[in-house]
């Protein structure tokens, strides 16, 4: 969608949608420089409509004096989790006007901004409208119409414009295809996007970017590192594994390390998974995708901090040279796993790229990593939080925050020495499930801060599996892979951002 800034006109437009944001009082005097005799007339036909009364998420539709009109309802009347900021709030009205424009197949609108709103909040609609209009059509073909937004255009009116321009010149532009990246790999079939071919966008979409190094580990290096905890993951797939490590070099005393689960496709291995919504498994990599996306959005900004990002990338499938339930295997730590369950290989593959992140940047001292990992987080959180587990108060803390402000929400869950007991092995250091039903997600994030050799590290591990994809709309991501992670790693680094 293409988006033009500029102060308010006298008049309104013949071609474009006319787009007016309205309270509870369906009032539009706080629009002073347009003819008020049309706003009059805009307001008294709203007020005869009985189901609309300027609440949010609410919408009516007309053509006055021949100007199409819509009025959009900004009256906060429900508060939930996923409005509670001020981001979230505004960026639900965006989402709301991408969501009518497309409904009425209209390419342009025109949307005027009431003169109480502030900068901050403009933006915040902008972003929503445009972080709402994705769309991943390019496998339709006799159907691509039906599947294509038809929302191309949209001239923004208000007191700053050009403030709200350079905004969006410098970062939120780069924010947005950051988060479109993210989407765009998780949606993309797991036949056309292996291991290899992630590299291959990632290599591609980033090749022009200075400061920001892409290194790509191929099998031989990582049997040289004894990376056996991921390779035994991919040994059963013909696909060949990666290991991608992005690395920005953008200043400042800052040093974090992002590690992102990359399975291009989880059959679940040996201990297969049921046939119903395997599909779905495709998206077994939003973790590497959001880190990938994160990592394009922080370098074309030009963060002031130094990012190094390392993504495991494999597919897991059973075949003649899988690995078995009851395997044992020995990581790039030198611990050995015994692999009680197949389909637990998230954590494998993450282990070795959390050493690999410890033992080559040492100037390292926060670690976040963020995977599809468990389905006992959907369970306990549904799909509006991502599980957090710390280490750390303050970068637990820093993290919800970003979450909090930037509609991506955390909700923190222990970890515990007591968790140990139920992911200890009989006959190797540990093993990769828990024992028994009970604290799935936690026994996960516990095997992996087995990998982190330095505990005085902060270290943060984001289950994202309840919110990576979405069987529908969310407040302002659409249906598919959500891209959910950029903006509240984006907003992380900016905290530490001097």
């Amino acid at each position: 969608m293409k988006i033009q800034f500029s102060s308010y006109t006298s008049s309104l437009s013949d071609d474009n949608v006319n787009v007016f944001l309205v309270d509870s009082t369906i009032s539009l005097q706080s629009y002073s420089d347009i003819d008020s005799n049309l706003l009059s007339k805009i307001s008294t036909n709203a007020k005869t409509i009985k189901h609309f009364s300027g609440n949010i998420k609410q919408s009516f539709f007309s053509i006055i004096d021949g100007k199409k009109v819509l009025l959009i309802g900004i009256n906060n009347n429900i508060k939930d989790a996923a409005r509670s900021s001020e981001f979230c709030f505004y960026s639900q009205i965006g989402a709301t006007i991408t969501d009518c424009i497309n409904a009425l197949k209209e390419e342009k609108a025109a949307l005027y901004i009431p003169n109480f709103i502030k900068e901050d909040d403009i933006a915040s609609i902008v972003l929503g409208m445009q972080l709402r209009n994705y769309s991943f059509s390019k496998y339709f073909i006799s159907k691509l119409q039906e599947h294509t937004n038809s929302f191309t255009k949209c001239e923004v009116h208000s007191n700053f414009h050009a403030a709200i321009q350079k905004r969006f010149d410098t970062h939120y532009s780069y924010l947005i295809d950051g988060v479109f990246l993210a989407r765009d790999l998780v949606n993309e079939p797991a036949n056309t996007l292996s291991p290899e071919e992630f590299v291959s966008v990632i290599q591609k979409k980033c090749s022009s970017i200075d400061k920001l190094t892409i290194k790509v580990l191929k099998r031989n290096e990582m049997q040289a590192l004894k990376m056996n905890a991921l390779l035994g993951v991919a040994q059963g797939s013909s696909r060949e594994p990666q290991l991608l490590v992005m690395e920005w070099k953008g200043g400042g005393n800052e040093h974090v390390g992002l590690v992102g689960k990359g399975v291009t496709f989880d059959s679940g291995g040996i201990s297969i998974k049921p046939s119903q919504n395997m599909g779905d498994m495709k998206g077994d990599m939003g973790g590497a995708a959001t880190v990938a996306g994160t990592m394009y959005a922080i370098a074309k900004r030009n963060a002031n901090i130094n990012v190094v990002a390392v993504i495991p990338l494999v597919e897991n499938m059973p075949s003649g040279t899988a690995q078995r339930p009851g395997d044992v295997v020995s990581s790039m730590s030198e611990q050995t796993i015994e692999i009680d369950n197949t389909d637990a290989e998230g954590r494998l593959i993450l282990a070795d790229a959390l050493w690999y992140l410890q033992e080559k940047y040492h100037n390292v001292t926060k670690i976040i990593d963020l995977a599809t990992l468990t389905g006992a987080i959907t369970i306990a959180l549904g799909d509006v939080y991502a599980g957090l587990f710390c280490n750390s108060d303050t970068l637990a803390k820093n993290l919800i925050t970003a979450g909090y402000d930037s509609g991506e929400l955390l909700w923190q869950l222990p970890i515990a020495s007591e968790y140990d007991a139920q992911i200890n092995s009989t006959i190797a250091d540990i093993k990769n499930v828990g024992s028994g039903r009970g604290a799935g997600s936690t026994t996960a994030a516990q095997f992996l801060y087995r990998f982190i050799k330095n505990k005085s590290y902060s270290w943060a591990h984001i289950d994202i599996a309840g919110v990576s994809m979405s069987k529908h709309p969310s407040h302002f991501a659409t249906s598919g892979g959500t891209g959910f992670g950029v903006l509240l790693l984006d907003k992380f680094m900016q905290k530490y951002e001097l």
